[in-house]
């Protein structure tokens, strides 16, 4: 297997752990009868629980942007050494950004962001070099 699709699947297992924590989260601010309930009273998570929340968001964010570069190069003309570094850095980026959200983290949690954000600019670049 190659290891831009290696890479995928590790990264869709970090989507996962993710939803997981922010869902956790989520259930342990506002208890168990209100997330099998119907959520009328459109509770909004706080706290760590929002944290990790909104870094789920930011994962679905540029998610989907990693998944379709890699789909594309696998179809149209394969891999080479700038999409292999740049998913690389997509999932090096990825993988300390949710432990940093969560932690209030700002300036390494904002360099890992900019760190998988390249991964995926690299990957983009791989189509047209």
């Amino acid at each position: 297997m190659q290891i831009e699709l290696m890479l995928l699947l590790i990264a869709c297992l970090l989507g996962v752990v993710h939803l997981a924590a922010a869902s956790f989260a989520f259930k342990a601010q506002v208890g168990h009868a209100y997330t099998i309930g119907a959520r009328d009273e459109d509770l909004r998570p706080t706290g760590l629980a929002g944290r990790l929340k909104r870094a789920h968001s930011n994962f679905l964010e540029t998610f989907p942007i990693f998944l379709a570069l890699i789909f594309v190069l696998q179809e149209v003309q394969g891999f080479d050494q700038l999409s292999k570094w740049g998913a690389v850095l997509y999932v090096s980026g990825r993988l300390p950004f949710l432990p940093l959200y969560a932690a209030g983290t700002v300036l390494y949690r904002t360099l890992s962001w900019k760190v998988a954000t390249a991964g995926i600019a690299l990957v983009g670049v791989s189509l047209f070099v």
